[in-house]
């Protein structure tokens, strides 16, 4: 049965806040909250639509985002991040399991927690979902338990940032490391300044590379146990995004152009944090189970505590 349109002042109210936040006043985290006040109010008129419209977008302006730097800067932040990156997913998998077996959380859901956190939020439960055989139970847990926390993140992050006299770098590093998924870690990283976003982005699509090994790992172990064909996907708007930082630095004279492009991709970035505020709703609250959402807020606090003290006692 097909569900009825939602009346036309709801829909006009949705594009006229979409709008808005495409006004350079409009800060990412006002974009995030008034997004998640319509979704748990009123309810998003446009649900499946604007959540595939959000990926795109936020894949997209990533890719903008690659002309705000030429190629040698982005292979010095990536390789000098390779490293940490893996420091930090081995913690939180190993951290993520374990929290799992201990509260007895249904162990696909527990896995999907676990790599989201790790790696790359909704992205990486994503792409581990299918290599694990999850069902839409599991799907939905996992990703309502990590969007609940990637919101609180895009708040609290650059607060205790500033709290703490973090410099840029320091918060791009811990931003990249602790915060789920891309587009609150660019959220964040916006609100602290540009030398955070740049650096920030960079380590966090690092950081997002290891969705590849982490799913084939998973297929692999799912075609041994279960004998079963699996789907890996993978992030090609990585690639396009290092295609980017290539244009510019084998053309430098088109830096007017480039830099058109990183504001429009910035400012396209904060009306994707309002399409994914409001694809909150209240049945995405009530899916999450206690256990699951146990499992991820300890998880997170973990991963974000013991990164954060090793970027103030090792990052200058």
């Amino acid at each position: 049965m097909t569900q009825a349109p939602a009346p036309l002042w709801h829909r006009g109210l949705f594009l006229s806040l979409a709008a808005l936040t495409l006004l350079p006043a409009v800060s990412p985290a006002g974009a995030l909250g008034a997004g998640a006040v319509l979704g748990l109010g009123l309810g998003n008129p446009y649900g499946a639509r604007s959540a595939k419209a959000s990926k795109w977008l936020l894949k997209a302006c990533v890719v903008g985002l690659g002309f705000g730097m030429s190629l040698p800067a982005v292979l010095a932040v990536g390789g000098a991040g390779v490293g940490v990156t893996a420091l930090g997913i081995a913690f939180a998998l190993a951290v993520g399991v374990s929290l799992g077996r201990v509260l007895r959380v249904e162990p696909v859901t527990g896995a999907l927690v676990s790599g989201g956190t790790a790696i790359c939020g909704g992205s990486a439960i994503a792409a581990l979902g299918p290599a694990l055989g999850a069902g839409a139970e599991a799907m939905g847990v996992a990703l309502a338990t990590v969007f609940l926390l990637n919101g609180v993140a895009l708040y609290v992050f650059p607060a205790i940032g500033l709290w703490l006299d973090l410099s840029q770098h320091q918060f791009a590093v811990w931003a990249a490391i602790a915060i789920h998924d891309t587009s609150s870690v660019v959220g964040a990283a916006s609100i602290y300044g540009p030398e955070a976003l740049a650096e920030a982005t960079v380590l966090k699509l690092t950081r997002a590379l290891w969705i590849v090994p982490l799913t084939l790992g998973a297929a692999w172990w799912r075609r041994r146990t279960a004998d079963a064909e699996v789907r890996v996907s993978i992030p090609w708007f990585i690639g396009l995004f290092v295609l980017a930082s290539a244009v510019v630095a084998l053309f430098p004279s088109g830096a007017p152009l480039y830099d058109a492009i990183v504001a429009l991709a910035k400012q396209g970035l904060v009306l994707t944090l309002f399409l994914i505020g409001a694809g909150l709703s209240r049945e995405t609250l009530r899916a999450v189970g206690v256990r699951p959402l146990v499992q991820g807020v300890v998880l997170w606090l973990a991963v974000a505590g013991a990164s954060l003290a090793a970027v103030v006692t090792w990052v200058a």
